[in-house]
């Protein structure tokens, strides 16, 4: 009690200064100034700051009709502000009856209250009680100012403790405090403004703060249509919001042996006893009569309650999307400098964030995606799409075939919480990407100035690539197993130009390019062009030569840019989610998102008409009809992951299904009528076929004539090599072998002694025709004189046919004089070949 009386004594000095500053500030200024006590509370700091209220951040997508609704949102505390106009006067008057009866003619402090209170409180050690609500509103102020900094549960508890202290000293000094700033703001603001800020940022109970969200939560109406009774029991909460609260029917509070209390069984009892003792107030202040009050009394707390549901669950159809912008405002430093920050600013920073969905394109894409099941039993399969805007990066659509849940459904379950379309930091992480892969060996081919009719070696066989690492790594492309790199169905491959490996999708002709462009520098334009591992990790850590082939896991929404870059004439595009991002006071913040040329007009135009090729050969059953220009890339990677990447030059579209987890083959399962490694050709048909409709697609620009020429290369000669050496030299050459019939030769059986065409320089890929010796060969010996003498030495020479033909000629002697035979001297003859000796005669008349 001695401690009290102390107490109140400390602060009878300062109640005098706050009367003279409530009642008379200029005499408190003029006539206490000397006084030590005014001196200290004049020295206090009189400037509240009153930072933005912590709001819900929204993210908006269009709907059907083009407007603006809200998708998701995301908040520490539901509040709903709302302008003075835009409560029921009634809610004013319940407030002040009950919490500050003299609010409208006090100076910022209730000196009667203050007093009274200080009275109080010297006898039994509290320092609460007395507060106006201009003193309230200060305490949420500073409550909440550093609540929005806090970034920890523990720094929200130690806000609440600091700001809301009511022992000892410090007890004291935070009431004097107070005090000092609520004499500040009322000469700074109306009544009006402090009272509606006040019911804006107080709590009433739970997550609600405001009157906006009360009204809406606690009875399913805005704040206009609150009745008296519906009023004076929001009222009635702020002494005690988690007490009174009344979204807890089976009771907000126990009794001292442990029974629930204020549930809707005893008809929230607490609350009723406090709403009718804030109507009895509202009554004896005049601010009802005495029937309204006897109504309002009568009346049972019947809430309506109206939950304000948070998070992705509520982006029906988007959810994916949803959790991707979501992860952009975590990690985007345009919305805060650190991870902390951009924590705090999503859930208490008001932001409204407008997003790149396009409602037709995702609707279209759900429905195409819904050829997979969400489960099958079999395996852990998983399906999605993405699509993207061609020359800006907006996502248009994203979509899988498992749906989204919050709850864990387990290792194969019927839902998912994880992306599919995006890397591991936001998503799934990933998956390998087959042949769609080959795009970046592709694009590496032309960048480094080579055509696209330049023929290699794609046949199967050994191939020797560059590791990048000062190794060499010699792979054998084949399809007998035992670490072979086989073909798809067995392809034994072929000689042939770069254009008919990308058409065919021909690993072992891809093998073959990397023996001139090395694996890393595929790996790293990959990486040029924003695609790194489904991890995020560098692809070139390590280089392999099947590398080339898409072994390496990429996120979907990485291979949409690309291919989108190719359409672009090369202008690469980040992808993005969001159009417009404001900040809670209006101000753009939307995060920068810039194009840049990542190739030349000549290879993405190159690239273009290759990839246009690949829709007659792997991708003829993903073929569209439209008419619209499309262009795209098969992949499969060893039947657990099938792909689909492409675009017409407005919407790029990336179409993945495969194993989650596991390594079941998609080849020996149907779904929908698919076998699962090529049900894409169902699901990116669709999705790119509804870009098309939309956003229509011109021609691609021609493809540039350096990068498409004919290549000429030398053909060696094979003359005197066995038949498999003259084969092994023309094929590691590039060309295609045929070998033809043996022919006559002296030769021993087997040599090459023909080759068409010879070698020179000649059109790269051609194919040469060689033939062997057969061994049987004689040569037709040179003969002259006279006829006789030649005939009986071809005969003399093992030639049992041999004949002669004349030619008459007026300068010739009688007997004739041979000119040479017919096949001629030197050839090569199968023994027994007829040979005719041709000669000169004056006359022919009759035989030699």
């Amino acid at each position: 009690m001695l401690g009290g009386l102390a107490g109140l004594v400390g602060l009878s000095t300062v109640a005098g200064v706050l009367i003279a500053s409530t009642v008379t500030p200029a005499i408190a200024v003029s006539g206490y100034a000397a006084t030590g006590a005014l001196d200290t509370f004049d020295n206090m700091p009189s400037f509240l700051q009153i930072d933005p209220l912590m709001l819900p951040t929204e993210i908006y997508r269009k709907d059907a009709s083009g407007n603006d609704v809200v998708m998701a949102e995301f908040y520490d505390q539901n509040r709903v502000p709302v302008t003075f106009d835009q409560v029921n006067p009634v809610m004013y008057d319940a407030i002040t009856s009950s919490e500050d009866k003299n609010f409208f003619t006090h100076g910022g402090v209730d000196i009667v209250g203050t007093l009274s209170a200080l009275v109080g409180n010297a006898s039994n050690g509290s320092n609460r009680g007395g507060s106006s609500i201009t003193q309230q509103y200060v305490k949420n102020v500073l409550m909440q100012n550093c609540e929005s900094k806090a970034t920890t549960d523990d720094e929200v508890q130690a806000c609440y403790s600091t700001t809301t202290v009511n022992k000892g000293s410090e007890g004291y000094q935070r009431k004097v405090q107070e005090m000092r700033y609520a004499i500040q703001l009322e000469k700074m603001y109306s009544k009006e403004q402090i009272l509606l800020g006040y019911l804006n940022i107080t709590n009433f109970g739970g997550l609600v703060y405001g009157i906006g969200a009360a009204s809406e939560h606690y009875f399913g109406i805005p704040a206009a249509n609150l009745s008296i009774a519906q009023a004076a029991t929001i009222a009635g909460m702020v002494q005690a919001p988690n007490v009174y609260r009344l979204d807890m029917p089976n009771g907000s509070t126990t009794d001292k042996d442990g029974n629930a209390v204020n549930s809707a069984a005893d008809g929230y009892s607490l609350t009723l006893d406090r709403r009718n003792y804030v109507l009895g107030r509202m009554l004896d202040d005049g601010k009802i009569s005495q029937d309204e009050y006897a109504a309002a009394k009568a009346s049972p707390i019947e809430p309506h309650i109206t939950d304000r549901a948070q998070g992705c669950q509520t982006a029906s159809g988007a959810e994916f999307f949803c959790e991707y912008v979501r992860s952009v405002l975590l990690t985007d430093p345009a919305f805060g400098d650190s991870d902390d920050q951009r924590a705090a600013n999503l859930r208490r920073g008001g932001m409204k964030i407008y997003t790149t969905l396009d409602p037709t394109l995702q609707d279209d894409a759900l429905k195409a995606i819904s050829v997979v099941p969400a489960h099958v039993d079999y395996m852990n399969l998983g399906a999605s799409g993405v699509q993207v805007e061609v020359g800006t990066g907006r996502i248009l659509s994203m979509v899988q075939n498992r749906p989204y849940s919050i709850e864990d459904s387990g290792v194969n379950g019927p839902t998912t919480q994880v992306n599919y379309n995006v890397r591991a930091a936001n998503g799934g992480g990933g998956h390998s990407a087959g042949s769609t892969y080959k795009i970046f060996s592709l694009l590496n081919w032309l960048e480094q100035g080579h055509s696209v009719n330049e023929t290699l070696n794609g046949r199967v066989g050994p191939k020797k690539i560059d590791q990048c690492d000062g190794t060499i790594q010699n792979v054998v492309a084949g399809n007998n197993g035992n670490g072979q790199i086989g073909n798809f169905e067995n392809n034994p491959g072929y000689s042939g130009t770069v254009y008919n490996f990308t058409r065919d999708s021909l690993n072992s002709g891809f093998l073959a390019m990397a023996e001139k462009i090395s694996v890393c520098s595929t790996n790293r334009l990959a990486m040029k062009m924003g695609v790194m591992s489904g991890d995020g990790s560098p692809l070139d850590t390590t280089n392999f030569a099947y590398n080339v082939l898409g072994d390496q896991a990429v996120a979907p929404i990485d291979m949409a840019q690309v291919y989108a870059s190719v359409a672009a004439n090369g202008s690469l595009c980040p992808s993005k989610a969001i159009d417009k991002a404001l900040d809670h006071d209006g101000k753009d913040i939307t995060p920068q998102r810039t194009c840049s040329p990542a190739m030349s007009d000549a290879v993405a135009s190159t690239a273009a008409y290759t990839l246009q090729g690949v829709m007659t050969g792997t991708g003829s059953g993903a073929q569209i009809g439209d008419g619209v220009p499309v262009f795209g890339k098969t992949g499969i990677h060893e039947y657990l992951h099938t792909w689909m990447d492409g675009s017409s030059t407005k919407v790029a579209t990336v179409v993945w299904v495969g194993n989650v987890e596991g390594d079941a083959l998609l080849s020996d399962y149907y779904e929908s009528g698919y076998q699962l490694s090529r049900i894409r050709n169902s699901i990116w048909p669709a999705m790119q076929g509804a870009a098309n409709a939309k956003y229509g697609g011109d021609r691609f620009p021609s493809p540039d004539s350096a990068l498409t020429k004919n290549v000429l290369t030398d053909l060696p000669s094979v003359i005197g090599m066995t038949v498999d050496q003259a084969t092994q030299t023309l094929r590691t050459a590039g060309f295609t072998v045929t070998v033809g019939d043996q022919v006559n030769g002296v030769e021993a059986a087997g040599t090459i002694i023909q080759q068409d065409p010879g070698a020179g320089r000649v059109a790269a890929g051609q194919t040469v025709t060689i033939r062997p010796s057969n061994g049987q060969g004689v040569s037709v010996p040179a003969v002259s004189g006279k006829p006789n003498d030649a005939v009986n030495a071809l005969r003399g020479a093992g030639f049992g046919q041999v004949t002669t033909a004349c030619t008459a000629v007026d300068s010739a002697t009688a007997e004739g004089t041979v000119t040479g035979t017919d096949p001629a001297p030197g050839s090569v003859v199968a023994r027994g070949s007829a040979i005719t000796v041709q000669y000169q005669a004056k006359t022919c008349g009759s035989r030699p």
